[in-house]
């Protein structure tokens, strides 16, 4: 970033009122004056400033030197280039259409009850288990679910122990900011913390490391991203699923994306949603983000391609390929050749490169070229 003092009214109306914005909170986390509040209600996903201290564009704080909200957006200015250098000493190539990669490979969970209560084969669920386990680290941010769960509303959650990891595992494609669960774990004694999230969400550790961005971004140990074309507002629920389908959100079990919305009931049925039915609710901030393959994450996981219970696992950083070769060591994974199923290879560069479309050509360019919505196929 440039020397210039830059804070939150450059990120107001740089990134939170431009488009730009992912609603990942990572503004909000590192805030060291708790002026930034986050907004999900009503489809809105985004940060806001405190009124008291200075109007909604503009913070006291910032007009005397603090910088950290815009160190923290993983969409603010050069951010891609800044983590790409950060992670990887370069910045990423016209053919790394999904980001830069070590390895690449289908795994899942060798632990029956982590691979039937996680997703698509328990690999992420295995992988916070065995990192809390042997002492890497000590609180996952993740996403729950409020209440006993049948409400399907998304939540920030903090995971500690095996217990909980399995009480949160599963997928809910409606947005949860899992970084606004960090106070709690820091709260709880938590000073080595993974956090678990789509790409947005993922880009936020590396790029507050990459900006120097004080105790907060020291405190990220991992960071796993989830394979993510959008999130949807929670009114999908009571608007589509139950409106047009009678899908109550009470009764519904367990949801999965497969080319189609899958949903299964507690009456043991099982439905599908056309994907373009969908669409009116994605989430406004969704709708420019360029990451479908979470390419800043030490490790990327995503459930596409042929095989149901096997995750497409994309090993990125030194950090990421040293735990997933302990996990196989240990035997707590399986894993079987990407090239069992080029089909998952070919849609994540896919889906990839339509993502990329979507970063608008009005922003900072992306890792030096032509913005991807400008860019030929």
């Amino acid at each position: 970033m440039p020397p210039e003092k830059l804070h939150w009214s450059h990120l107001y109306t740089e990134v939170v009122t431009s488009g730009l914005c992912t609603g990942c909170s990572a503004c909000v986390v590192v805030c060291p004056y708790d002026v930034l509040g986050y907004d999900d209600s009503e489809g809105r996903y985004k940060p806001f400033h405190v009124a008291e201290t200075g109007g909604a564009d503009n913070c006291t704080h910032g007009v005397k030197g603090c910088t950290l909200c815009t160190r923290a957006c993983p969409r603010f200015r050069t951010w891609e280039p800044e983590i790409e250098q950060h992670l990887f000493g370069r910045e990423r190539t016209d053919d790394e259409v999904a980001g830069i990669a070590v390895d690449i490979v289908l795994a899942r969970a060798t632990d029956p009850e982590l691979h039937q209560g996680g997703q698509d084969g328990g690999f992420v669920s295995a992988l916070l288990v065995y990192a809390l386990e042997h002492d890497m680290i000590d609180a996952a941010l993740v996403s729950g679910v409020e209440g006993d769960g049948s409400s399907w509303k998304a939540k920030p959650a903090v995971a500690r122990n095996r217990a909980e990891v399995l009480a949160t595992a599963g997928s809910r494609y409606t947005y949860s900011a899992n970084p606004m669960a960090y106070a709690e774990a820091i709260e709880g004694g938590a000073e080595r913390i993974a956090l678990v999230g789509m790409g947005c969400q993922a880009s936020a550790p590396p790029v507050m490391a990459a900006r120097k961005a004080g105790k907060v971004a020291r405190r990220f140990a991992l960071s796993i991203g989830l394979l993510c074309s959008k999130t949807f507002d929670d009114a999908i629920f009571p608007e589509l699923f139950e409106a047009k389908y009678g899908l109550a959100r009470q009764d519904i079990v367990k949801m999965n994306i497969k080319g189609v919305f899958q949903v299964w009931t507690r009456d043991g049925g099982y439905h599908e949603i056309p994907l373009k039915e969908a669409h009116a609710w994605t989430r406004e901030g969704c709708k420019s983000c360029p990451d479908f393959a979470a390419e800043h994450a030490d490790i990327s996981t995503g459930g596409i391609g042929a095989f149901n219970d096997w995750t497409l696992t994309i090993i990125r950083t030194e950090r990421g390929r040293e735990l997933f070769h302990a996990m196989v060591a240990a035997d707590a994974v399986e894993v079987r050749p990407s090239d069992d199923d080029p089909g998952a290879i070919a849609l994540m560069r896919k889906l990839s490169r339509v993502s990329r479309k979507r970063w608008p050509a009005t922003a900072v360019p992306m890792t030096g070229r032509l913005p991807a919505a400008a860019a030929p196929q």
